[in-house]
């Protein structure tokens, strides 16, 4: 812990001179032994392995064996189309996943290009790679720091530590020592700079104690590093699905091996019959269609400004329960913002401000006056506090480059961090006035007079009693307290140690970084949804419960925890207390790793906001992150699965409401494939009990799944959504895909679409006693027409086709138009007819198909009123 060691002690620890700084050979020599300093990163996957890892799965496997199987015994074009749908897949798959890990390159572009050391007795610059542990480092306004400096030296010097701590303000430095034998956080460790962070203000000298992997930021690089990405509820649940569905494949093949050994058939038809049972389990194209519907889900949510960077992170986002969210830029607007004001006794809000008021007036005029941000053409610069000064003048149209010609700057004394006072003298009419403004206990100090309703009285213990309880009054609301005090002068040239003596007190301005107006409605509608919101930020304790309060995050400061509160705890202790607190103030980068794992423990799904270098290892251990687009840094775009376009909290909420959709349009695709396959599995399995002829062959059955179910399946992924889905509370991540109705509609449907392919087959060999093609044919296009029908009644499991709007789907409708198209074709054409082993129907036969077909479209929508009036019965209970 360096910043509990004298600066002297450092220095002859790290064998370095103040003076003359490293010689350049022993600067060589540790450069050597500890390497460069920057950041490193672990291999990247080259496309080949990102290809593979997209194919390891038991579904996929199962495929493969499928398809091997297949052309063993000569079906060379089903092992064909197969092997197309695994290649598609993977992808799909490698198109996204490669676009995922930036994260570490774009934390290395941080590193500072140049650095001022002191080598052999001379100041130098030199590339910040070769900055070594003990070299002495020259600190000025507008530099990043090369690596992690103990401060030796400082003058007024401050540095932008926001996208590292999470502070809405420069950190104000200093090279004093720090007298704590525990730890204290990154923010409190003012006599520390580290990597990658900008000097705003001032001046220094800091000796370099940390370089490349060690520092701070290298520190958060190896969080990122070893946190492996996380694998979504439906990524689980598909694996899942894809095992059981494995294991049913082989048990029907190795039953219906055996039935086939009594049965007496030949060994081909026994492999020919395996084969087709193992393809009718497996939804061949589930994996890529799911990746499609997810595919298309991303680009609706870049409508809403939401960029997915990893396609199942849709789904996730209609699980979040908990959304744990970054203050600074997030939840507020990342600049400071005067709110209240304080003359003639009394606190008013801002938005009150009475401009024609004398005392208002000349408090306006001298924080303006005594001020050296910049505000031109939009374009501000300086201090963030000073900048909120020049807005309140913005605001009434007082602009300071008005009042700075009227009344000129003859003297000034810059701000002290140990006066904490900033003066200026400006020419005022025929005199001169002073202005001096600070930190309030300093302005009392130097104040011996008050300006209360135009006159000027004797400032008494009483009213600076007054005083005080008015700054403690706007500090309990978290405002940061700015006072102001004057006095007119007849000279210009009065010493200097005579400017800051005898002044008259004006007032008081109170600032905060305030929260975003469209957030407050955004947080409430998200706990009517079941999402609890949690802030965690690097800011103090009361600025941030006072926001939360605000927003209707927490009630009170016994919700709010500190950083240094949760080292108390172990991590055992930590998770079972972590759902009594709203707010974590103060925190580091592993403390909000440890609150996203503390909460995920309850199996939450947890989503993390955050726009810093601090919160990458958060955003990347939640399991879904969200950065700002903004006001973001690289480093927390490449760690996270979303990026919101437009930094606005709401835009969060509009996610989850359409990841909830995306995920019950999902639900309704594999239901709707699974059904389908169950029939094929029911239809097939039924006939050779009986010791039936097959009525389906694998290319049926093939061409089924893969074509005609492809394109309802992926139109029902695209169904407008359900506007009270946001009214639900979060779906369980331990939810089986079947719960509730949609298990009991899978095993209806696959028992009606199997039981009608089935009465198709019987009634075309009853219609062509001669003919098993021609009854194979009726079979096969029933199978296939009954699927596109019932694919309508699948848009929502209680509301008919009729009531959610026969055209509000129109893809829907077009598949199912394709579909019996492109199924005329097949059986009409010669060369498809032959490939496909089929029979041309007639038009009669073509109406009975027609009409068998419909039926379990029928029967799904007299099942949907049954459904409805049990739904009525619970509601009038």
């Amino acid at each position: 812990m360096w910043f509990n060691k004298r600066s002297e002690d450092i220095i002859n620890e790290l064998s370095s001179n103040l003076i003359n700084g490293l010689s350049s050979s022993e600067a060589k020599s540790r450069l050597e032994k500890n390497g460069l300093n920057k950041l490193q990163g672990k291999k990247k996957k080259s496309l080949l392995q990102l290809f593979f890892s997209q194919i390891n799965d038991v579904m996929i496997y199962i495929l493969l064996i499928a398809s091997i199987i297949s052309a063993i015994v000569g079906e060379i074009s089903d092992a064909i189309i197969i092997l197309i749908v695994i290649f598609i897949n993977a992808i799909i798959g490698v198109i996204q996943e490669s676009k995922a890990e930036k994260a570490l390159e774009a934390l290395k572009s941080m590193s500072t290009p140049k650095a001022l050391v002191r080598r052999d007795g001379n100041v130098i610059e030199i590339p910040s790679e070769e900055v070594v542990v003990g070299d002495i480092i020259v600190i000025d306004a507008g530099r990043y720091i090369p690596a992690d400096l103990r401060l030796i030296e400082t003058a007024n010097l401050k540095i932008e530590e926001s996208a590292f701590t999470g502070e809405s303000v420069p950190a104000e430095k200093s090279s004093d020592i720090i007298l704590d034998d525990k730890d204290v956080s990154i923010g409190d460790q003012h006599n520390m700079a580290f990597m990658s962070t900008l000097v705003t203000y001032g001046r220094g000298i800091g000796i370099v104690v940390n370089t490349g992997m060690n520092t701070q930021i290298g520190k958060i690089a190896k969080m990122l590093d070893a946190e492996e990405d996380n694998t979504t509820p439906l990524q689980k649940k598909l694996a899942q699905l894809g095992k059981t569905l494995g294991f049913i494949a082989v048990g029907i093949s190795i039953l219906m091996f055996i039935v086939s050994i009594f049965q007496g058939r030949d060994i081909l038809e026994m492999f020919m019959t395996s084969i087709s049972l193992a393809v009718a389990a497996i939804p061949e194209g589930l994996p890529a269609i799911v990746a499609i519907v997810l595919a298309l889900g991303v680009q609706r949510m870049i409508k809403e400004n939401a960029i997915i960077r990893k396609l199942p992170s849709v789904e996730t986002l209609g699980s979040v329960n908990i959304i744990c969210s970054d203050k600074t830029g997030t939840l507020t607007i990342n600049k400071m913002t005067v709110k209240k004001y304080y003359i003639n006794g009394e606190i008013t809000d801002l938005e009150n401000i009475d401009i024609n008021n004398h005392e208002t007036k000349l408090l306006v005029y001298g924080m303006i006056l005594c001020n050296d941000a910049t505000s031109k053409d939009g374009i501000q610069t300086g201090d963030p506090t000073e900048v909120a000064l020049i807005d309140v003048g913005n605001k009434i149209n007082i602009l300071k480059e008005d009042l700075n010609k009227e009344f000129k700057r003859i003297n000034e004394i810059p701000f002290d961090s140990d006066r904490k006072l900033m003066t200026t003298v400006n020419s005022y009419n025929d005199k001169y006035n002073v202005f001096t403004k600070g930190a309030i206990d300093s302005i009392l100090k130097i104040s011996n007079k008050i300006l209360v309703n135009g006159e000027i009285k004797e400032f008494t213990n009483k009213e600076k009693d007054e005083v005080l309880k008015a700054s403690n009054l706007m500090s309990d609301d978290a405002l940061r307290v700015l006072a102001l005090a004057y006095k007119t002068i007849d000279n210009e040239h009065v010493a200097i140690d005579e400017l800051e003596e005898d002044l008259i007190f004006i007032g008081l301005m109170g600032m905060i970084d305030p929260p975003r107006e469209e957030v407050k409605g955004s947080i409430e509608l998200s706990k009517k949804a079941g999402i609890r919101t949690i802030m965690i930020t690097g800011d103090h304790k009361n600025t941030a419960v006072a926001i939360a309060k605000e927003l209707g995050i927490a009630e009170d400061i016994s919700q709010a925890m500190s950083g240094s509160e949760i080292d108390s705890y172990s991590d055992k202790e930590f998770t079972k207390i972590i759902n009594n607190y709203r707010v974590f103030a103060r925190v580091s980068p592993e403390h909000k790793v440890k609150i996203v794992k503390a909460f995920k423990s309850y199996d939450n799904i947890v989503s993390m906001t955050g726009d810093g270098v601090n919160d990458a290892p958060s955003l990347k251990a939640a399991d879904i992150g969200v950065a700002m687009g903004i006001t973001g840094t690289d480093v927390a775009k490449g760690a996270a699965d979303m990026v919101l376009t437009d930094d606005n909290f709401t835009t969060i909420v509009k996610a989850v409401e359409e990841g909830r959709n995306i995920f019950n349009n999902i639900k309704k695709s594999i239901i709707f494939l699974l059904s389908c396959n169950l029939g094929e599995v029911v239809a097939l399995f039924v006939a050779i009990l009986l010791n039936w002829p097959a009525p389906l062959l694998p290319i049926h059955i093939l061409w089924v799944n893969l074509i005609t179910d492809s394109f309802p399946a992926l139109s029902l992924g695209v169904d407008p959504g359900d506007k009270g889905v946001m009214n639900l509370p979060p779906r369980s991540p331990k939810e089986s895909l079947f719960t509730g109705r949609m298990g009991i509609l899978l095993i209806l449907n696959g028992i009606l679409i199997g039981a009608n392919t089935l009465f198709a087959f019987v009634l075309g060999e009853y219609l062509y006693p001669d003919s098993l093609k021609h009854a194979q044919t009726m079979a096969f296009v029933v199978l296939s027409v009954s699927q596109l029908f019932y694919s309508l009644s699948m848009r929502n499991e209680t509301k008919s086709l009729f009531q959610v709007g026969i055209l509000k789907n129109k893809w829907l409708i077009c598949s199912v138009l394709f579909g019996i198209l492109i199924q005329f074709a097949i059986i009409t054409i010669p060369l498809t007819a032959t490939i496909f082993k089929v029979y041309s129907l007639t038009l009669k036969d073509w109406g009975i198909v027609l009409l068998i077909s419909l039926i379990p479209f029928a029967i799904n929508e007299i099942v949907k009123i049954f459904f409805r009036l049990s739904d009525k019965r619970k509601f009038d209970k």
